[in-house]
């Protein structure tokens, strides 16, 4: 149970590095990929005022995504990489995914969600970790919450969005990658004898042509990979959102085993790390050579 002590601090933003950006100035295939929740950088004020570890936080987020996926950027995809971390603040959810009863001061307009991610404590504000550990002792201030959207969640999108367009104005189209990773626990539960390596998620064939998950599948596959579709997640708020097949943008949610590259446990790469992200990036890049010839 959470007290009802006020959690009153402020964090400085001026020298948080939002977001890295890479070789987005002359895209050479029509993808943008995003790395949202593999942030590191916890606002040091944020850290005084949590109830759990450091260690604790971390468990929530998308380790080493970016660096598996930078090979194939460099060789000419644009990538936006969070450094915030998840825990501060989730720039995979809608705004509206608020949680009242973490604050002091809520809001009386009664603009926020009630969905199922914000019941659970998983909202645009996580209140929880794994196993159910409560991230605060005692309700923020409303108004803190504000510049959190303020000055990390709107400027991570604004410049995706940026990223986007300007892949959608070169190529006439583009496929926006969201990249994550999901915790192997959960890929050992599916009640088949391998456990799922990766995860494509397409809001059940919504998000993106079927031509195009299915040749990630395929390339994902010839390295004995076990993919699916769609299960255990569809896809979340970027993968919907920046979804618009009327003009010509579409996206895939990637999600790949931790257990895959890495020791879940203390945070540390497994010695297969490098052979696992050279897969991981030549699938993305066979995928981008295939796009090339997509619309011709």
């Amino acid at each position: 149970m959470v007290s009802d002590k006020k959690l009153d601090f402020k964090i400085d933003y001026r020298n948080l590095k939002i977001f890295e950006e890479f070789n987005s100035r002359d895209p050479k295939f029509p993808i943008v990929l995003s790395s949202p929740h593999s942030g590191t950088l916890f606002p040091a004020e944020f850290l005084e005022n949590v109830a759990i570890s450091k260690d604790e936080l971390r468990s929530s987020e998308d380790s080493f995504v970016s660096e598996i996926i930078m090979n194939a950027s460099n060789a000419g995809i644009p990538l936006i990489s969070m450094n915030i971390p998840r825990t501060f603040i989730d720039v995979n959810r809608d705004k509206i995914e608020l949680d009242e009863s973490m604050f002091s001061n809520p809001p009386t307009d009664n603009g926020t969600s009630t969905c199922r991610r914000c019941r659970v404590g998983l909202g645009i504000f996580h209140r929880v970790v794994y196993p159910n550990k409560n991230i605060y002792d005692g309700l923020l201030s409303y108004e803190e919450g504000m510049e959190r959207i303020k000055n990390v969640y709107d400027p991570y999108h604004k410049r995706l969005k940026q990223l986007v367009d300007k892949c959608t104005r070169k190529f006439g189209f583009c496929l926006l990658i969201d990249c994550h990773s999901m915790p192997s626990m959960i890929c050992n539960i599916m009640n088949e004898e391998k456990a799922l390596d990766f995860c494509l998620c397409t809001l059940f064939d919504e998000s993106c042509p079927t031509q195009m998950s299915e040749f990630l599948s395929k390339s994902l596959e010839k390295y004995k990979y076990r993919v699916d579709f769609n299960r255990p997640y569809a896809g979340a708020y970027i993968t919907f959102n920046y979804c618009q097949p009327r003009k010509n943008i579409y996206t895939l949610q990637l999600e790949i085993n931790r257990g895959l590259y890495m020791n879940e446990n203390n945070f540390t790469k497994k010695e297969v790390f490098q052979s696992v992200s050279n897969n991981i990036c030549q699938s993305i890049l066979d995928l981008g050579k295939f796009l090339l010839d997509f619309k011709k």
